[in-house]
C-alpha cells in the first residue's frame, strides 16, 4: 500500500514518463513519417531519450520511486547534448566547430523547426529539463 508521498511521487513519476514517450515518439514521427533525417547531435540526444522512455514505463508500472538514481544520469546527458545542440542552433557556438557532416542534415539549419517554426533544439532541452525537474522532485520525496 503506498502512503500519501509515494502516490504524488508516482504522479510525477507518470508526467515524467508522458513527456519522454512523446518526446521518442515525435522524434520517430518527425524521421519517419515526415522524412527529416535527424542530424548527429539529435541522434545523441535520441540515445538519451529512448531508453528513458522505457526505464520510466518500467518504474512506473513497478511504482519505483528509486528510478531516479538510473534515470537522472540520462536526462542529464540528453539535456547537455541538447543544450549544446541549442547553443549551436542559436549562433553562440560557431559553425566551424559544428559536429555535423557536410553530407548529412545540418544541426542548426531550417529543417530543425517544427509546428511553424518552434526549434527542435529548444524543445528537445525543454522537455529533458522537465523531466530532470520531475526527477529531482520525486527524489526530495524519496529522502527523509
Amino acid at each position: 500500500m503506498m502512503n500519501d508521498s509515494d502516490v504524488s511521487g508516482w504522479w510525477l513519476l507518470l508526467a515524467a514518463w508522458l513527456l519522454a514517450a512523446i518526446a521518442s515518439i515525435s522524434a520517430i514521427y518527425i524521421g519517419e513519417v515526415l522524412g527529416q533525417s535527424p542530424c548527429v547531435l539529435c541522434w545523441f540526444q535520441r540515445t538519451s531519450m529512448f531508453p528513458l522512455a522505457v526505464v520510466l514505463a518500467v518504474a512506473c508500472f513497478n511504482s519505483d520511486l528509486t528510478v531516479w538514481r538510473y534515470a537522472l544520469p540520462l536526462a542529464v546527458i540528453g539535456a547537455l547534448f541538447a543544450l549544446s545542440h541549442s547553443l549551436l542552433y542559436a549562433g553562440v557556438i560557431p559553425q566551424s566547430i559544428q559536429p555535423c557532416s557536410a553530407t548529412g542534415p545540418s544541426c542548426s539549419g531550417a529543417g530543425m523547426t517544427i509546428l511553424g517554426g518552434l526549434p527542435l533544439p529548444y524543445l528537445a532541452f525543454a522537455i529533458f529539463t522537465a523531466i530532470i525537474i520531475l526527477l529531482l522532485l520525486i527524489r526530495r520525496r524519496m529522502l527523509p
